[in-house]
């Protein structure tokens, strides 16, 4: 995704209508249920037409998981961004967490209910491929480009985004059940450093 500022108007317009209709869709889901959001409704909630939500979003699912989608995409802009000299596990941390801490994921904690909504729209089998449409290669190549290898035929980008998108899926299932509540940067930060440590055995630690 390009950086915002080299966006022309037009193209920050269309954005800005992509995010109020995300935004529109999630504030209806904690307040009504994902089983009772629909396009008009959120549609209305932002202040569009209802052809205004189809011309942007094939579903509610789709709106309801495009901000992710969108922090996905600036964090392989901001991988390329980071300093050449960096290790490329501290370089991927900070570019995957500052986009979530940037959109204040790390603020305050949901409440129960609202994780009861997002363990609903996470077990929708739509959402694992709406996540990742689009995502994969765009982090393959960032990591292919930081690392000099080749994103069509070295593994290494392959297997270092799979273990980035492992991390994400499971810091999010880890956040949607953990009682008391945690912060999802808290726990995807943790799921980093231990890559980036080797994923050591944690039953290591135990028997010392």
């Amino acid at each position: 995704m390009p950086d915002e500022q080299s966006l022309s108007l037009r193209e920050r317009k269309k954005l800005d209508t992509r995010r109020a209709l995300s935004d529109a869709a999630l504030e209806l889901m904690f307040e009504r249920g994902l089983e009772n959001v629909v396009r008009e409704d959120i549609a209305a909630r932002a202040g569009v037409s209802v052809r205004t939500f189809n011309n942007y979003f094939s579903s509610k699912y789709e709106a309801l998981v495009y901000r992710q989608v969108e922090r996905f995409h600036t964090s392989s802009r901001l991988l390329r961004e980071r300093p050449a000299g960096e290790p490329l596990w501290t370089a991927l941390t900070a570019a995957v967490l500052r986009p979530l801490e940037d959109d204040g994921a790390g603020g305050p904690l949901p409440t129960p209910e609202q994780l009861v909504e997002v363990r609903k729209l996470l077990a929708s089998q739509d959402i694992p491929l709406l996540l990742l449409r689009g995502v994969m290669d765009e982090l393959i190549a960032a990591i292919a480009e930081r690392t000099g290898t080749d994103p069509e035929h070295d593994l290494y980008p392959r297997l270092a985004a799979g273990a980035v998108v492992a991390a994400f899926q499971a810091a999010v299932d880890t956040y949607v059940r953990t009682d008391p509540a945690i912060t999802v940067v808290s726990l995807l930060r943790e799921a980093l450093t231990a890559l980036a440590a080797g994923l050591p055995d944690p039953s290591a630690q135990h028997r010392r």
